[in-house]
């Protein structure tokens, strides 16, 4: 579907086994593609409402645009949750031009602006999953972002590609939390690694990973304790469970997600700075964007901190954690 969305290779046929009866999985083709813009439209529909409302008047007249002109247009954004710096950015070219007293009109300055919204979101990404054996996946993030659901809907997105997934329940501290995985992976049909509640997060991973290695398993996907991104303890066992991965799979983990609720506006952008120096951070998975009006905060994030964006939450269903298209966000969220 998208370049960096690849598919599992062929095996030898003698290496490949019957596979026990699953749930229907995912396949790519011109009509999951349709679908998915049509799902960016109905997914960032909260928002792209409040910006029809607030700029419907501003882009109704193809007249020139001047410096109040601006200014408005700079206020509607922010109320999307587009960061002020981020909204500086965006505006630069127009304001540049009224700066050096070239005309600029109304068509022009929309053409200018979904441009460079475009531009912050077309980040340079390596392919999904990560090109190892096995590729280990870790989801990052604060409590209540659905970092665990998330998890099982990329599961659901890679087994349809033809990789096997294996997840580490390194949950360890949320009551539940193991049972909420196990119960994913019996729907979905992937297995999970796990250990007593309470146990050390770094143990589980170790046997984790030391599982995969055995069973041949593709990916790996890592669910991590939801923490908050201020508590100092919580963060530095996070990069223990780091280190220990390294050093049952050289170069793991290959790929660290950080988890965002989207319905959280700017307090996102704390949590990717405080997570990201904790830990590398290589992608975002941003959930919820049907639940607010203010889904901007996917641009500001990625603009800010220069993560590719690799999933949407877009609902509830499993179809519904979209593989990012940034020109299908743009054209669904600006009217």
């Amino acid at each position: 579907m998208l370049k960096w969305f690849r598919r599992k290779k062929d095996r030898p046929r003698e290496e490949v086994s019957s596979p026990p009866s699953e749930p229907e999985l995912p396949k790519t083709s011109p009509e999951e593609e349709k679908g998915l813009w049509q799902r960016f439209q109905a997914g960032l529909s909260k928002t792209r409402n409040r910006l029809k409302e607030t700029l419907g008047e501003l882009f109704e007249i193809d007249r020139l645009v001047d410096q109040a002109f601006l200014d408005e247009l700079e206020e509607v954004l922010i109320t999307a949750d587009i960061g002020i710096e981020t909204v500086t950015k965006l505006l630069e070219p127009s304001r540049r031009k009224l700066m050096l007293g070239e005309p600029l009109k109304v068509s022009e300055l929309k053409r200018s602006l979904r441009e460079e919204i475009l531009k912050m979101l077309s980040l340079e990404a390596p392919p999904f999953p990560p090109e190892a054996t096995p590729a280990v996946i870790f989801f990052i993030g604060v409590n209540g972002v659905g970092k665990t659901t998330t998890l099982a809907k990329v599961a659901w997105h890679l087994k349809g590609r033809g990789f096997s997934v294996l997840a580490v329940a390194a949950d360890t501290f949320r009551a539940a939390a193991i049972e909420q995985l196990e119960a994913w992976g019996e729907r979905v049909g992937f297995e999970v690694v796990k250990q007593a509640q309470g146990a050390d997060p770094g143990a589980v991973v170790y046997q984790g990973l030391e599982a995969a290695r055995a069973r041949g398993v593709d990916v790996v996907l890592v669910d991590t304790a939801g923490r908050l991104h201020t508590k100092y303890n919580l963060m530095e066992e996070l990069k223990k469970m780091v280190r220990v991965a390294g050093k049952v799979v050289p170069g793991a983990p290959h790929e660290n997600i950080l988890v965002l609720d989207a319905t959280t506006g700017q307090n996102a952008v704390s949590q990717a700075k405080l997570f990201g120096q904790a830990v590398k951070l290589h992608s975002l998975i941003v959930t919820k964007m049907d639940g607010t009006a203010k889904g901007g905060i996917a641009v500001t994030v990625a603009h800010l901190f220069k993560l590719p964006i690799r999933f949407v939450g877009l609902g509830e269903k499993m179809e519904d954690l979209a593989p990012f298209e940034p020109k299908a966000f743009v054209d669904a969220l600006l009217p």
